[in-house]
């Protein structure tokens, strides 16, 4: 990682946390995932060779520069998908900062439509970190859409285990998925497809 996306990154970590402790509007809150979180992404892209990543909840675009940076080196892709405005008028500015920006494509719009446009097997790793009461609902076309082989990442499944359950349930049951519940950051629940 160079230099300007390291001071970059740590900009918008500061920026997240002073905004989020002064912020109660959750529309207006950041919700960025952890430092540590963001090197755990960044090794799972590599390790993996995910050269087809989709992420879901753009927010500051903080995520999505870990994503980007670690598929900057085995020439891969992120798709992040964002509804509002505001967040994306801010990553905007922040992907073209970072010296990362052809490696990023920006989606404005409703993740659930996203899904159901996107082809079977069309990503091979995707992040999930959005509307946790959606995910339920989204399950048929995220599994779809991942290749076999392929793995998901959900954030927030220790700090708001309550609202995850269901979902992480859910996919527990689905036998195509073997999982796993990494205490790191938020919680990351990983699901890898089999079949």
């Amino acid at each position: 990682m160079n230099s300007t996306l390291k001071n970059l990154l740590e900009e918008l970590e500061a920026f997240g946390h002073t905004n989020d402790d002064s912020v109660k509007d959750r529309p207006r809150r950041m919700l960025n995932i952890t430092h540590d979180t963001g090197e755990f992404l960044s090794v799972l892209i590599r390790i993996m060779g995910a050269k087809r990543v989709l992420e879901i909840g753009t927010s500051n675009g903080y995520s999505t520069l870990w994503l980007a940076d670690a598929l900057r080196t085995i020439d891969g892709t992120v798709k992040t998908v964002e509804m509002s405005k505001f967040k994306i008028e801010m990553a905007t500015k922040n992907f073209a900062s970072s010296g990362l920006l052809e490696y990023i494509t920006q989606i404005e719009g409703d993740a659930g439509s996203v899904l159901s446009d996107a082809a079977d097997a069309s990503f091979d790793m995707i992040f999930l970190d959005s509307e946790r009461s959606e995910y339920v609902g989204w399950w048929p076309d995220l599994k779809r859409v991942l290749r076999n082989g392929g793995l998901l990442v959900v954030d927030n499944a220790t700090s708001h285990a309550e609202e995850m359950t269901p979902f992480i349930k859910l996919i527990q049951a689905d036998a195509d998925f073997v999982t796993s519940l990494v205490p790191l950051g938020n919680g990351e629940f990983l699901a890898t497809k089999e079949k």
